[in-house]
């Protein structure tokens, strides 16, 4: 992920006019992403994909990387192989997407070529009337921070693999209700293992509707603290 934060970071400073900070970014990766997930994900009418999000929130900036569950119907959701995409949403214009070749050595020449024609364009302009670096007047920049993941608002793709008793489905609504975070839908699945004591065991999936991360991760403390969760709850942001 370390590619399209450094993406998102310049996008974020082009777009709103703050300082880049990839150091505040929140960067993961794709390597603990599992197969089951995947699974399950398409059967809820989701796929999985690796984005860079920045957005402008009145409490700052969010810069995050991260695998996220996306609608199948999007867009999004079905950019393959080596083309990138780029979804922009603006005040007035409202959704637009951006799609093409990421990768390749015609592509790249074709950027570099852009980048160096832009160059040259802005050194033989009137320095009062070339367009600022990161496209803000110094002046004009602003001082709106990064969030940290804790501050940010979004819903989630939570798998539980749970020992197959009454009331465990109950116990672990029951924590997400405390806490007022809704659920969007539940889907429970035999799981392929049983326990070292020879118990049963299930998967639970829970989709939540939008939350403050830092009280979601109160919660996932909570839950994986319970005797009856067998193993690391697994949660992937959804958008």
């Amino acid at each position: 992920g370390i590619d399209a934060a450094h993406k998102a970071t310049i996008m974020s400073a082009i777009a709103f006019g703050v300082p880049m900070q990839f150091a505040k970014a929140h960067v993961e990766g794709i390597t603990k992403l599992s197969a089951i997930d995947i699974k399950y994900a398409e059967q809820l009418g989701y796929r999985i994909k690796l984005l860079g999000i920045t957005k402008k929130v009145p409490s700052g900036i969010e810069l995050r990387v991260h695998p996220t569950l996306i609608p199948t119907k999007r867009l999004l959701a079905n950019v393959e192989g080596a083309m990138n995409a780029v979804q922009v949403h603006g005040d007035a214009v409202g959704t637009t997407l951006y799609y093409g070749k990421g990768a390749g050595s015609e592509p790249t020449a074709s950027a570099v070529i852009a980048d160096l024609v832009d160059v040259t364009r802005l050194h033989t302009a009137d320095p009062l009337n070339r367009v600022p670096h990161l496209a803000f007047q110094p002046n004009a920049m602003s001082s709106l921070s990064v969030l940290p993941m804790s501050e940010v608002v979004t819903s989630y793709y939570l798998r539980l693999r749970v020992a197959d008793q009454a009331g465990v489905l109950a116990k672990l609504t029951g924590l997400l209700a405390q806490a007022d975070i809704s659920i969007d839908a539940v889907l429970q699945r035999e799981a392929d293992q049983v326990s070292q004591a020879g118990e049963n065991q299930t998967d639970v999936i829970i989709l939540t509707h939008d939350t403050r991360e830092g009280t979601l991760n109160d919660v996932l403390a909570q839950m994986q603290a319970l005797p009856t969760v067998m193993a690391p709850i697994v949660r992937i942001r959804k958008e």
